[in-house]
């Protein structure tokens, strides 16, 4: 939902008591902008290191690559890492038409970013709504992919909607006087892209939807530039995204055909995850019998930062393979 994921566009965390890179603070620093002309548009991609290349894919889906990048950053010591933000976030341009802005085009950005960098067989590592095109594009394009992690993700529209439904039972069974205030404005038609109601539906704590732990202090890069975009999550979610999913994202459902998907799968979830919930994340053991499945006990929806030496251990011995 709009709250939660914009929550994620101003968090690139830090956890103090971590002992893996991800205590480089001046991780952002090492990689520089290059605007690459995809499709009529100039698209944002920072690329480092040598050896097979992973494509980081962020959440949303009005994310900008920053928290991947602050989060993964470090893997450019022995892999060539990809960060880029999709059309209409972070530095790429907007599209000229909103109806640009799918799950579908992600996908096929992805490919033209795979064939323009000149790489042949490429990993996936995709969080949130950035496992939505991962699977999309792994199961499209099969042979390019040799490696896939879905960290906190979703395999289908109606999972979505589930986790619309999981938030606003949250929302309205722990804050009831707020709910009151949501039902009163959307009994006169307001849709949840609509200002007013956003203002009300947004100012909901959701910190115990996202986090296990609720006191991680976050780290964010010194450049400030547009870390969330309203208008590609409207488009892709639509317009009352937070309790009728629309838009791309309700077309999408990648279980029937998740078990011929060739490459390598590491699936991550989290116990405590408001937004994944465990409910339909474990259903991936059904649809990817193969792959490997990793439920972090003492995690919400972002699990590596709230059990880092256990993620990154997995992670690390999953990509070295």
């Amino acid at each position: 939902m709009k709250p939660l994921f914009k929550l994620l566009s101003i968090s690139f965390f830090f956890i103090t008591a971590c002992n893996n890179a991800q205590q480089d603070t001046d991780i952002f620093e090492k990689f520089e902008s290059k605007f690459y002309e995809i499709g009529g548009y100039k698209i944002n991609v920072e690329t480092k290191g040598s050896g097979d290349p992973i494509f980081f894919l962020p959440g949303g889906p009005g994310n900008s690559h920053d928290y991947m990048q602050g989060n993964f950053g470090q893997y450019y010591k022995t892999n060539t890492v990809v960060f880029f933000d999709w059309l209409g976030r972070g530095k790429s341009e907007d599209a000229k038409d909103p109806k640009e802005y799918s799950v579908e085009n992600d996908v096929e950005l992805i490919e033209k970013l795979r064939v323009l960098l000149k790489f042949d067989k490429i990993s996936l590592v995709g969080h949130s709504y950035g496992t939505v095109p991962a699977q999309a594009y792994a199961i499209k394009y099969k042979d390019n992919v040799e490696k896939m992690v879905l960290i906190n993700g979703f395999h289908s529209g109606a999972m979505w909607q589930a986790n619309c439904d999981s938030y606003n039972h949250y929302a309205k069974t722990h804050f009831p006087e707020k709910w009151k205030k949501v039902d009163s404005i959307r009994a006169l038609g307001y849709m949840s892209s609509d200002k007013e109601l956003a203002d009300v539906y947004g100012s909901f704590p959701t910190k115990y939807i996202y986090y296990h732990n609720t006191k991680l202090k976050q780290n964010s890069p010194e450049e400030k530039y547009r870390g969330w975009a309203n208008d590609v999550y409207v488009s892709i979610i639509g317009k009352d995204g937070d309790f009728d999913v629309s838009g791309s994202m309700i077309n999408q459902d990648y279980r029937k055909e998740l078990k011929n998907v060739k490459a390598k799968t590491l699936i991550i979830a989290g116990r405590y995850d408001g937004v994944s919930t465990p409910e339909f994340a474990v259903q991936y053991k059904t649809f990817m019998p193969v792959a490997q499945f990793e439920m972090f006990e003492n995690s919400g929806h972002n699990p590596y930062l709230e059990e880092p030496e256990k993620f990154y251990r997995i992670l690390d011995t999953f990509i070295k393979k």
